[in-house]
């Protein structure tokens, strides 16, 4: 069979999870031809059973989500954030955070993730540039230096300007590119599950750093809230398999009295957790979003923030080329991005894994220094107010659609 004609786009995006999802509908939004190729059907990745975690959606990515019309969609589904704490264990001392000392707005919001990809998927149908091509891959692609050329299966081809690869952690786009990463396995995997509780969480988000790993509680709509309880993979199975009232016994235990009693559970997730950073955020005619260029610790809830940001980014650098009718996959549109990007996503990747590594040492004089640390920077109160600025993603050089929308 003859190979067909290539069908012309400005940007092909392979992956199409919230980080793509995102920049495909920032990009249509402008007016950008986009096509949005996803190995799964959409209809899958909208199920309630496809993915059971929550997003924290700092201050800053929800207005970029704002910007690009989504955050509508999801508005009455999120829960604000207005309150930190985070504690070592049973030590004395933890770090409490309140967004009154920084404004008015709160850190961000918890947002079931099937909530931000229906919201997405919503927003994406007003795009009429935005074609998306569901149920198949990219099986190759060539560069020359003005285009790319897309192979999917079926013997189906896309010309583009510039190739995105949002296609996660193990991305086949930047395995096929030759772009090396860095990567290591923790031995952790998360257990995460929506537990339904008879106090109101007030918005206080904890997170308490236990002997086995972190155990967040992040308040979502209603007497809800959502764990990430993060174990060593050997003993993940044990927890997962316990009928539901020991489980919920375990939770308990955890949680403490705050949330009164716990009734339910509901349905259990696991997610295994790694590093992974790409030696390259870009190629020829190629770029990198989210967990294809970066994949972190979930310890302090930012992998998605990141990505999100990186969308601020890219789509600000396409959609500036875009308008002056100019390619929006050259070079120096490239470059512009991995020196925007790389030292923001470097920075949270060392905080998040020294932060794990910190807190898995359980000697006596570590734990005391560790506590030691977070009383003082809550009695440091310009200090505070920077982490506090920065966990809500305000801090930085920030893309326009940020900053005009906040």
């Amino acid at each position: 069979m003859g190979r067909q004609s290539a069908e012309k786009y400005d940007v092909v995006i392979n992956g199409g999870g919230m980080v793509g999802m995102s920049l495909a509908v920032a990009l249509g939004r402008a007016g950008v031809k986009v096509a949005l190729i996803e190995r799964m059907r959409m209809s899958a990745q909208l199920e309630a059973s496809f993915d059971g975690r929550v997003s924290a959606v700092a201050y800053g990515s929800k207005c970029i989500l704002d910007g690009i019309g989504a955050w509508a969609g999801m508005a009455d589904s999120a829960e604000p954030i207005l309150d930190i704490r985070v504690s070592d264990g049973q030590m004395p001392f933890f770090l409490h955070y309140d967004h009154s000392e920084v404004g008015d707005a709160p850190f961000g919001y918890i947002v079931e993730n099937r909530h931000i990809r229906h919201a997405l998927h919503r927003a994406g149908q007003d795009c009429p540039s935005l074609t998306i091509l569901d149920g198949t891959v990219i099986e190759s692609f060539e560069r020359d230096p003005a285009s790319v050329t897309v192979r999917l299966a079926g013997n189906a081809a896309l010309q583009c300007n510039m190739l995105v690869a949002a296609d996660g952690k193990q991305s086949s786009v930047r395995q096929m590119a030759g772009i090396g990463a860095v990567e290591w396995g923790y031995r952790q995997t998360a257990i995460v599950c929506t537990i339904e509780h008879d106090e109101p969480h007030g918005g206080l988000a904890q997170e308490r750093f236990l002997p086995a790993g972190p155990f967040a509680v992040l308040p979502m709509t209603g007497n809800r809230s959502s764990l990430v309880w993060v174990e060593p993979n050997d003993r993940v199975a044990l927890y997962l398999e316990l009928p539901e009232e020991e489980f919920i016994q375990e939770i308990q235990e955890r949680v403490g009295s705050y949330l009164g009693t716990i009734r339910s559970a509901g349905l259990r997730f696991s997610y295994p957790l790694s590093l992974m950073h790409a030696k390259s955020y870009t190629g020829h005619r190629l770029a990198l979003v989210g967990d294809a260029a970066h994949g972190i610790h979930p310890i302090a809830g930012q992998g998605v923030n990141l990505g999100f940001r990186d969308v601020g980014v890219l789509s600000e650098l396409i959609i500036d080329r875009f308008r002056l009718g100019l390619d929006v996959g050259t070079d120096d549109v490239l470059s512009h991005y991995q020196r925007w990007r790389r030292f923001d996503n470097v920075a949270m990747l060392a905080v998040t894994d020294g932060l794990n590594r910190l807190f898995s040492v359980n000697a006596l004089p570590v734990k005391l220094a560790r506590d030691l640390g977070m009383w003082a920077v809550g009695h440091v109160p310009p200090l505070k107010r920077l982490l506090m600025r920065h966990a809500m993603g305000l801090v930085g050089d920030l893309p326009k659609i940020l900053k005009e929308n906040r």
